[in-house]
């Protein structure tokens, strides 16, 4: 019994499931956070509006971390598993594109904190009371920007990572769908774009919707047809052999 479970261990189609389960997971995790709760909580411009519906709301916003808190852990497993899928085609780019997404969960977990000081300030704690409500407010708003602004810097590694991931998929030759390198890529290319525009554009948010559209069209078919691909069909073992 103990090889039979060691062999099933040692099987691309072990690591495929992993990495396809935990993909799968982390999108519903992440839309869960972002869509239902930042989405719905934060009003931008608006610091009184966004506090008041935190409070109101504080155990859907605990619940929208926690679920930020999963993806980080889901990230290194899948990380985990693409390495040891990926180290068939060339071991040294899937080493880096392990490093790259590692990095984006670092700077990633190293934002999140922020909306433990968020709910530190909503908390009425006695020693806020120097604090004006309005400062208060203001600095719940300036505390997600801060997260929001960590985040972006996150995904110029995630953006790296999904590259380097493409391009190995791309080269596997069979190992894995090629379509899905070349969507991996250009959802890279869209993450890369919609950062450096953010970097630079003061006015990013007068084409807003036209980066959004650039990300998450190829992000959206990439990386999911990547995880039902791992999940259902596995990999071709035969190539890897």
């Amino acid at each position: 019994m103990t090889n039979l479970n060691a062999k099933a261990a040692d099987s691309p189609l072990y690591y495929a499931r992993i990495a396809g389960f935990g993909l799968l997971l982390m999108a519903i995790l992440a839309m869960f956070s972002n869509f239902t709760v930042l989405e719905g909580l934060i009003v931008a411009d608006d610091a009184a509006t966004t506090a008041n519906n935190i409070i109101t709301n504080e155990m859907l916003f605990r619940s929208g971390f926690l679920c930020f808190v999963l993806v980080l852990i889901l990230d290194v497993l899948v990380t985990w598993a693409l390495y040891v899928l990926l180290k068939p085609v060339n071991k040294n780019l899937a080493l880096l594109a392990a490093l790259f997404r590692l990095v984006y969960t670092a700077v990633f977990g190293i934002a999140l904190q922020h909306f433990l000081s968020v709910l530190q300030l909503l908390s009425g704690a006695e020693y806020l009371t120097v604090f004006t409500t309005e400062q208060l407010h203001a600095q719940v708003l300036l505390l997600i920007d801060a997260f929001n602004n960590g985040w972006l810097i996150g995904l110029v590694f995630f953006g790296l990572h999904l590259l380097v991931v493409g391009y190995l998929i791309i080269k596997s030759r069979g190992y894995l769908p090629k379509l899905i390198g070349i969507f991996l890529v250009l959802s890279a290319a869209g993450y890369l774009t919609d950062s450096i525009a953010q970097f630079l554009l003061p006015n990013y948010s007068d084409y807003q919707t036209v980066f959004l559209l650039i990300v998450a069209i190829p992000g959206v078919v990439g990386e999911l047809s990547l995880a039902f691909w791992l999940l259902i069909k596995g990999v071709k073992v035969q190539q890897r052999q």
